[in-house]
């Protein structure tokens, strides 16, 4: 079965985004971002919730493009509906069935793209397997929460950590439900 990482940059405070979805502060150059990189070529398989997606609109993405072009990407959203989605952007409903789902199909473990709200939700359904933090050297106070406010409680295994320049620190923790 293929696991479901959580791979994302958070503040010191547990942010992953400041007010306005500003992501500014966050260490954005450097060998850190470089491995981060390097990492999510070793997907083949994004999920993601539709304000994660649209946020990429910001950055020149166009709606139904895939924001990672070797990756199959799936959408979770409601009412989302993308007129001519290119074959590797599907939009679904949010569903556990789609996402176990996806688990048991044949493929590289899974990249969760954000955002809270969305990894709150898996988090509270026991399907993320592990979260690696981006953690930047920044204080935001207030934003987008990296799990959305859930109060779910996990006992987590640190399994690795790297340092980088510009104070970036990568932490690997192993989700334990």
């Amino acid at each position: 079965m293929r696991n479901i990482v959580y791979y994302v940059a958070s503040s010191l405070d547990g942010y992953i985004s400041g007010p306005e979805e500003d992501i500014s502060m966050y260490v954005s150059e450097g060998s850190g971002v470089e491995q981060y990189l390097k990492d999510l070529q070793s997907f083949d398989t994004v999920i993601m919730g539709r304000r994660t997606y649209e946020f990429g609109y910001k950055f020149g993405l166009k709606p139904g493009q895939p924001a990672y072009p070797h990756m199959e990407h799936h959408i979770f959203s409601e009412n989302m509906q993308l007129e001519t989605p290119d074959p590797k952007v599907h939009v679904h409903p949010r569903s556990l069935d789609i996402i176990r789902h996806l688990k048991k199909k044949e493929g590289t473990d899974i990249y969760l793209c954000g955002g809270g709200v969305f990894a709150g939700w898996l988090l509270e359904n026991e399907l993320i397997d592990y979260l690696i933090i981006k953690l930047s050297p920044i204080i935001l106070g207030s934003g987008i929460q990296l799990f959305g406010g859930v109060k779910k409680q996990t006992q987590n295994e640190l399994i690795d950590t790297q340092t980088y320049d510009h104070g970036l620190i990568m932490l690997t923790y192993r989700i334990g439900y």
